[in-house]
């Protein structure tokens, strides 16, 4: 049964048939051939609802709807702006100014693809009027915008905690370091690339400046304070925290700013409404598909196969890791996380890992997909920006790509320092 419903899957999927429907056929197959009976076929939107049946769920499109306002309110190039007063001085300026930058947008939208076409548009003209090479400029961009779902808040960590029954609040917890160390690598690499190519470097801002720059980019950046700070404080549950994110860029926008009107919200609600259709889709069309590997014993044979490799816990996450780098290359990132959520989880507890440091690695490793061929995202939003080719970016963003895997591989086989903060506040 596995056989042909994995054969229908790839099929669909090469067939360009979106992936929540491709996911949907194959489950409804796999339901036929396990249950031999049409009217048993009712079973599937129960399972389709039930997938969905999650309250913390509820969290997502508020984050997605709060992330599109902001964007809106036009605070991107506030935080470039602050970011280039922090880091514009050192070689390559702009080139850390557009990490630093992600780092601040990540506690806005959570999303790599909307980090990519906010700050791409503002800093990759900008970095190439100043002398950068226009497939690095797109290339760091690009690379940068992953940080943006490692540190919260973040839609995959919704996504992984509601599924595996994993506390969201310890997972946002964990992203902090994970997050800042991969922007030092990030920062490392464009330190030695922008030395070697004699990239330009702004003048040094003075306390005066620096403080400016804070006091402009300070309300973009209590957003993300409020949220954490009161999920990590008891205060509000995530879901909670994603309403008043929600109104919190309202006033913002509205009456703070002033650079929102009535006007925009029909766009921002449609646009909110389509991004969290496509990925209910996913969970609730892979709920089925979830039934049918669990019913056909899908993930004990993984299982079995991975410890039959090897019984030394670091190989079998090594093992892990590797597939979860192979299927992200062809995947849409949301659906290999529902899919290969519950099948390698298990494993990993098994294992000794602890559920929130597994839910980091899963979600790094994935997002990495997004800066790599033949599916990147990122890459692709950095293309539509830059007119380039994406074989151009590609190679530019190779040495990215490598110096990312070094920082994954870093947090997998640092349980310490990834669940450190989850640890001091009592989440772990």
């Amino acid at each position: 049964m596995i056989v042909s419903v994995t054969v229908i899957f790839f099929t669909f999927l090469v067939l360009g048939v979106p992936i929540g429907f491709t996911i949907g056929i194959a489950g409804m197959v796999g339901l036929f051939m396990a249950l031999k009976d049409v009217a048993l076929l009712s079973m599937a939107p129960i399972r389709f609802f039930g997938g969905l049946d999650m309250f913390t769920l509820m969290a997502m499109p508020f984050f997605i709807l709060a992330g599109e306002i902001m964007n809106r309110t036009g605070i991107t190039h506030r935080l470039v702006a602050f970011a280039n007063t922090l880091v514009g001085h050192w070689r390559g300026g702009l080139a850390h100014a557009n990490i630093l930058t992600s780092v601040f947008f990540a506690g806005l939208t959570g999303a790599a693809v909307s980090d990519t076409a906010a700050v791409g548009t503002m800093l990759i003209p900008a970095m190439v009027e100043d002398g950068y090479d226009t497939d690095f400029a797109a290339a760091i961009t690009a690379a940068s915008s992953i940080i943006g779902p490692t540190i919260p808040p973040s839609n995959m960590m919704v996504i992984y905690g509601s599924l595996m029954n994993v506390s969201i609040a310890g997972l946002f917890a964990a992203g902090f370091l994970p997050g800042f160390l991969l922007a030092g690598f990030l920062m490392v690499l464009a330190a030695i690339i922008s030395i070697r190519r004699g990239y330009p470097k702004l003048a040094r801002r003075t306390w005066r400046e620096k403080i400016i720059g804070l006091k402009d980019a300070i309300i973009p950046l209590l957003m993300p304070i409020i949220i954490l700070g009161g999920i990590l404080s008891g205060v509000f549950t995530p879901t909670e925290a994603a309403a008043v994110a929600v109104a919190y860029a309202v006033i913002i926008g509205f009456f703070v700013l002033k650079s929102l009107k009535l006007k925009d919200l029909p766009e921002m609600l449609i646009k909110t409404a389509q991004i969290t259709g496509v990925v209910f889709l996913i969970i609730g069309t892979a709920s089925i598909l979830s039934w049918v590997l669990s019913f056909d014993q899908v993930p004990q044979r993984v299982a079995a196969g991975l410890l039959s490799i090897s019984s030394n816990p670091q190989v079998v996450l090594l093992l892990i890791i590797f597939l979860m780098l192979i299927v992200g290359l062809f995947m849409d990132i949301a659906a290999a996380l529902i899919i290969l959520g519950p099948i390698l989880h298990p494993i990993a507890v098994s294992i000794g890992i602890a559920p929130i440091h597994f839910g980091i690695i899963m979600v790094l490793s994935l997002n990495i997909a997004l800066m790599t061929p033949p599916v990147g995202a990122c890459l692709f939003v950095a293309c539509s920006i830059t007119k380039l080719k994406l074989s151009q970016i590609s190679k530019a963003i190779l040495p990215f790509i490598v110096v990312e895997f070094l920082a994954l591989f870093v947090i997998a086989f640092s349980p310490r320092l990834v669940l450190l903060l989850p640890r001091l506040l009592g989440f772990y």
